[in-house]
């Protein structure tokens, strides 16, 4: 019988599975829908767009009828909609279906880390970077037959769809046994807000985050594409730069909650960071396919566990439900994000992939000059 830890942890990992698919065929799906990086960009848009709303009502969705219910229903929006997006080959389909992809993505993200917070309060011991490490593992392996589908030859139609009804199958199994954890305490107003509107102590924290959150949505969507437009080498090793980016985020969210147990957050986020924008300068330089692999891998050591750090944080913050702060947190990171595949399609249109991955830098930058927000937000766990 799986504990209330381990159910948590592996829906983590079914939520990877069913988000990431679709992420290793975008160059595919870009060919196959005859787009420019510009229009691709442009067609990416569609899931933050389909995704922002829905944060503002995420909180009270989810006080309502639970994350379980939240997840059992609108999980499966996002597996359907990835397997559709390999068959019906059109630009505006193809922003169709990922604003709906949005909706699920945006409602099960919140509610699972909701969940994960909840699990973590009542068991008095941190689980949030090894949910988000299970999940860097679950992106890893969907990555991973992603690298296999290619070099196969296999169409993203046949690749997604046969994905989809395993998916489905595994989600019953974790998810109609689960029970829900107990909210988190909280010493504010106990009425539930029907918005999910931030605070400053949010936006101090969204901050904090958006170097790590822009990063890792930019190099899932072009690392692959980087590799194939900067050097000659075959498929699978182009694919491979998603691979080497999750695995590092995965061995190092696996680690973090020791780490952070014995050590204060900030000097951890600090460090980090500044791995990471070693490792985005090395990408922007680098000679050869490995040396970008090397650098894949060093930012996603850099970026493992700020992501995670910020909502945790938000979960803590103890001034109304867990949900609304880590809800609304959430929102201003996706409304920063909305334009960010548009900037960064436009920018390796006009001056290439390169520049595109060097003008993330800066935001890495801010990401170190804010790692203070996490000092008075993560000293315990009440």
């Amino acid at each position: 019988m799986l504990t209330a830890q381990w159910r948590i942890i592996a829906l983590f990992f079914i939520h990877a599975l069913a988000v990431g698919g679709v992420q290793t065929r975008i160059p595919d799906l870009q060919v196959l829908n005859g787009l420019s990086a510009a229009q691709l960009g442009l067609v990416l848009m569609g899931q933050p767009l389909g995704g922002l709303p829905m944060f503002l009502f995420s909180s009270a969705i989810i006080e309502r009828i639970g994350p379980r219910k939240v997840i059992l229903l609108f999980l499966p929006v996002v597996i359907v909609t990835s397997a559709l997006a390999g068959i019906l080959l059109h630009p505006v389909a193809l922003f169709v279906l990922l604003a709906l992809n949005g909706v699920g993505f945006s409602l099960t993200n919140i509610a699972i880390n909701v969940e994960a917070d909840r699990v973590e309060a009542a068991g008095g011991g941190r689980i949030m970077n090894t949910c988000h490490g299970v999940w860097s593992i679950g992106f890893l392996v969907t990555a991973l037959i992603g690298v296999g589908m290619r070099g196969m030859g296999l169409s993203p139609a046949w690749h997604l769809g046969l994905m989809a009804p395993v998916l489905l199958i595994l989600l019953l199994i974790v998810v109609v046994p689960m029970r829900s954890a107990p909210p988190r305490l909280y010493s504010g107003d106990a009425k539930v807000r029907r918005l999910s509107l931030p605070t400053l102590a949010t936006l101090g924290l969204v901050a904090f985050g958006l170097g790590a959150g822009l990063t890792e949505g930019a190099a899932r969507a072009w690392a692959i594409i980087y590799l194939r437009d900067s050097f000659d080498v075959a498929p699978w090793l182009q694919s491979l730069a998603l691979p080497v980016l999750v695995a590092a985020m995965a061995a190092g969210r696996l680690r973090a909650d020791s780490v952070l147990d014995r050590f204060s957050p900030v000097p951890v986020a600090r460090i980090l960071s500044a791995i990471a924008i070693a490792g985005l300068l090395l990408v922007t330089l680098a000679p050869n396919a490995w040396a970008g692999l090397v650098g894949f891998a060093l930012v996603g050591l850099g970026i493992c566990v700020l992501y995670p750090l910020m909502l945790s944080s938000a979960a803590r913050l103890g001034d109304r439900p867990a949900s609304q702060n880590v809800a609304a947190t959430t929102l201003v990171f996706q409304l920063v994000n909305l334009g960010a595949p548009a900037l960064i399609g436009a920018l390796v249109q006009g001056f290439g992939v390169r520049f595109a991955f060097a003008a993330l830098i800066p935001i890495l930058v801010l990401t170190f000059v804010m790692s203070g927000q996490l000092r008075s937000k993560t000293r315990g766990l009440a």
